[in-house]
């Protein structure tokens, strides 16, 4: 390999520290080292984004590359080439001699190849009588030898980043997948939740992914997003388990008659109290515990005809109906099964299915029905509550005269 002293550049370019660094660095490689010339260009080509430098200073690259006979760059052989510019120009596609010279200068700032000046400027190499290549001038490819590993650091960096960037991609295209038909299904299944304020957290969280994404990015907003995801599987799971409860305690409640719950005794009257001292079955009537109060079935639609939406069929026949139909609507209004199980118990059953009829017809006006419900079973225990001004306002409300009204 070459060993002369370092050299400075023919005419006005001037030497620099960097120069000067390179080509010690050059003449430090050991003879016996070699490396694929090719291989060692694919390389540079995967490292270029780490090198600064463009396709077209590559292409002026590979064309110097072809230059040099030997398919291996050794520490043992002179590696200076030195084409004319036109053989370059031909060679790397037929750039102009300006565009030529520019490349050629990214080369050496890059540290990829070193110039050999001769004392003229002129590219040539001088031979022995027997033939043997003596003293070359022009580019020296020896800094690719001695940046062999440093170059193939590069490019696994470089390959390990896009593999690290895709995946990161991928596992973030999946989040964002389960969280937008998690939140789809939520709505198309009427689970109850700010589902507007998850919608515009999520895509806040992708607003803030920049223009050009890292790894880092996307893994970032991931995390975010499948911090979202779990609360949206928290959500939806109650949603299922309450559904499940419900379902259950209605296959659990008793028979109910009601033949004659539309008597005309019961019709008679909008209120009729019961004054038992005692659980007493009565005919034609519902069993219920002292102080509480039976309306009439017809009275009950009349002041919540909403409630029969719920019902199977589209319509409430009997107690059995209206006390179902409340169990799903208590569901979709976000009403704990505990919470109420306690109304049940305070009100009774068919009572509780009542109020959870007449809040139906309220539910726009009722921020939370289940603390409204609590709200009311607590007043109840306590004796302040009476369901029967709540029933005859909705009357007023939805009666056949409000209706003519409207």
């Amino acid at each position: 390999m070459d060993t002369g002293l370092v050299t400075t550049p023919f005419g006005r370019r001037p030497m620099s520290l960097a120069l000067m660094r390179g080509q010690l660095q050059a003449e430090s490689v050991k003879p016996d080292k070699s490396v694929d010339k090719w291989k060692l260009f694919r390389d540079i080509c995967e490292a270029r984004p780490l090198l600064d430098i463009s396709d077209r200073t590559l292409a002026v690259l590979n064309a110097l590359l072809s230059f040099y006979p030997e398919s291996h760059l050794s520490g043992e052989a002179s590696m200076v080439v030195f084409p004319s510019n036109r053989q370059l120009m031909v060679r790397a596609h037929g750039i102009a001699v300006t565009t030529l010279r520019r490349h050629l200068a990214a080369l050496v700032d890059a540290g990829l190849i070193t110039r050999r000046d001769s004392a003229n400027g002129k590219r040539f190499a001088r031979r022995k009588t027997s033939g043997e290549l003596e003293e070359a001038y022009g580019f020296s490819l020896a800094p690719l030898l001695a940046r062999s590993e440093e170059l193939a650091a590069m490019a696994r960096k470089i390959e390990a980043d896009r593999i690290a960037l895709r995946r990161a991609r991928e596992r973030l295209t999946i989040c964002r997948r389960d969280v937008r038909k998690l939140i789809d299904a939520a709505i198309e299944e009427s689970v109850p939740g700010n589902w507007d304020d998850i919608e515009t957290t999520y895509a806040r969280h992708l607003a803030c992914l920049p223009r050009n994404p890292e790894a880092c990015d996307l893994d970032n907003v991931r995390l975010k997003l499948e911090v979202l995801r779990a609360d949206i599987v928290n959500l939806l799971t109650d949603f299922d388990n309450s559904q499940k409860t419900s379902a259950s305690v209605v296959q659990n409640e008793p028979h109910i008659q009601n033949s004659d719950i539309d008597s005309l005794e019961l019709e008679s009257s909008p209120v009729a109290q019961v004054e038992t001292t005692a659980v007493v079955p009565m005919p034609g009537r519902i069993r219920v515990n002292e102080s509480q109060q039976i309306f009439p079935l017809a009275l009950i639609l009349q002041a919540c005809p909403q409630i029969a939406d719920y019902a199977q069929g589209g319509s409430i026949r009997g107690w059995r109906d209206l006390v179902t139909a409340a169990v799903t609507v208590r569901s979709m209004l976000g009403i704990t099964a505990e919470t109420y199980q306690a109304a049940c118990e305070s009100f009774g059953r068919e009572n509780a299915a009542i109020v959870i009829a007449c809040m139906l017809e309220r539910a726009n006006h009722i921020n939370s029905p289940g603390g409204y419900l609590r709200d009311l079973t607590r007043k109840g225990a306590r004796g302040e509550f009476s369901l029967g001004p709540m029933l005859m306002a909705l009357v007023r409300q939805n009666g056949p005269v409000a209706r003519r009204r409207a």
